[in-house]
């Protein structure tokens, strides 16, 4: 890890992959079968019950969530907004995607799970942008002049925002890397993912397709 990384936050980064790894160590099952990922206390997994009014078609994405193994806040809650730099000196806004799907993704060049789950977030990001899906990934790289080269060595075409002060990652909680932040068309938060997920499975696509219904 460069040491230009905040000590404070790369210190959660190890302290969150040290416990992680004790927790799947002390909980893993004797038979072939993976024991789920355990939620924080403020989470709670995808209900698998029928839709309700407050909760409409929401029937696909609660499956689609647990597939991905995401987990969904407590209560309902909004993203925080935030505008950030791109790449091309253009911005990003989070609020003005508002009623469209969104994935935002917290990631920096040199993070190998994150370089590990890209190539799926592109492919994603390919097949639904023309539907109402945005993707935007969010680099916490402290020099931002890392961030172009990466992006265009390996041809992701999805929105890149920077990060590099950390300001936006400390309000929704990063504290490991990547973390991602599925958004509904209203701007709530549905699903988190801690680590890398498969993100052109099936399971992806259809909770993209369910959320964009």
């Amino acid at each position: 890890m460069p040491r230009k990384v905040p000590l404070l936050f790369a210190l959660s980064l190890v302290l969150s992959a040290v416990a992680v790894a004790l927790y799947a160590a002390a909980t893993a099952p004797s038979s072939e079968e993976a024991a789920p990922v355990a939620a924080p206390r403020s989470v709670e997994r995808a209900p698998s019950g029928p839709p309700t009014a407050s909760r409409p078609s929401s029937a696909g994405v609660d499956v689609a969530l647990k597939q991905l193994d995401l987990m969904k806040p407590a209560r309902p809650r909004m993203a925080e907004d935030f505008t950030l730099p791109t790449p091309d000196g253009a911005t990003f806004r989070l609020s003005e995607q508002r009623g469209k799907v969104v994935l935002v993704n917290f990631w920096a060049t040199w993070c190998p799970p994150c370089l590990e789950e890209m190539p799926a977030m592109e492919r994603l990001w390919r097949r639904h942008k023309d539907a109402g899906f945005v993707l935007v990934a969010v680099s916490l790289d402290t020099d931002p002049k890392k961030v172009p080269p990466f992006v265009s060595a390996r041809k992701f075409s999805f929105p890149i925002a920077l990060d590099p002060k950390m300001g936006v990652a400390e309000k929704y909680g990063v504290r490991a890397l990547p973390s991602s932040f599925v958004l509904d068309r209203d701007g709530t938060v549905a699903g988190i993912a801690l680590g890398p997920r498969a993100w052109d499975g099936g399971a992806a696509h259809g909770l993209v397709q369910a959320m964009l219904r």
